[in-house]
């Protein structure tokens, strides 16, 4: 309702302003004075008033003076994303910025690059790589490399820079933004990214 979608968009301001640098818990800004009382006291009344459980579970605030913060939010408000580019900008920048944030939305990759995948996450995908590998009876001298490349293959399909770009799956998303950064003459870098959907932790 109205008094929900009020308390989003001014939390978001809010945010801009006295969020910490980063992706945080929502906990990060929920003792902050904000209106009357604190944020967590805001988002309780408007729980208590709408009658819905209600819980700020994430917030991301970026900002890179020597680069461009692209963001696309959906159009049924209930997803969105932001990331950040640092080198060259522009409008060549500035249009690669809301694509890639658009992408990111649809796609919902893990982090920019492998570095940004926890390494208990790539663990465990080594470990069902190794289980299939074992249950279709590869020859144990060749196992190791199967399973490497499948762990590559998870690597490249949910990592930003890895992806196929989804309004043209004939380049990749760092293939994208090499293009860009020629178009624009400088040099230019993911540095990171958030994805926010309704209802997801």
């Amino acid at each position: 309702n109205v008094d929900f979608i009020t308390l989003a968009r001014d939390l978001g301001k809010h945010a801009l302003k006295h969020a910490p640098l980063g992706v945080h818990p929502g906990s990060a800004i929920e003792a902050q004075p904000f209106r009357s009382g604190t944020v967590a006291e805001a988002v309780k009344e408007i729980s208590g008033k709408t009658g819905e459980a209600m819980a700020l579970k994430r917030v991301a605030h970026f900002h890179h003076a020597g680069g461009t913060v692209g963001h696309y939010l959906h159009h049924n408000g209930q997803s969105g994303s932001l990331i950040e580019l640092e080198g060259v900008r522009g409008e060549i920048v500035t249009a690669l910025g809301r694509d890639v944030a658009q992408h990111v939305t649809a796609t919902d990759p893990i982090g920019v690059s492998e570095a940004d995948i926890p390494t208990d996450v790539l663990a465990r995908e080594r470990r069902i790589a190794e289980e299939q590998v074992a249950q279709e009876g590869k020859p144990e001298n060749i196992r190791g490399k199967i399973v490497d490349g499948k762990v590559r293959k998870f690597v490249t399909e949910r990592t930003l820079l890895g992806q196929n770009f989804v309004r043209d799956e004939t380049k990749t998303v760092a293939e994208l933004v090499k293009e860009a950064a020629k178009q624009a003459g400088g040099a230019l870098a993911v540095t990171r990214l958030a994805r926010f959907k309704v209802g997801e932790g």
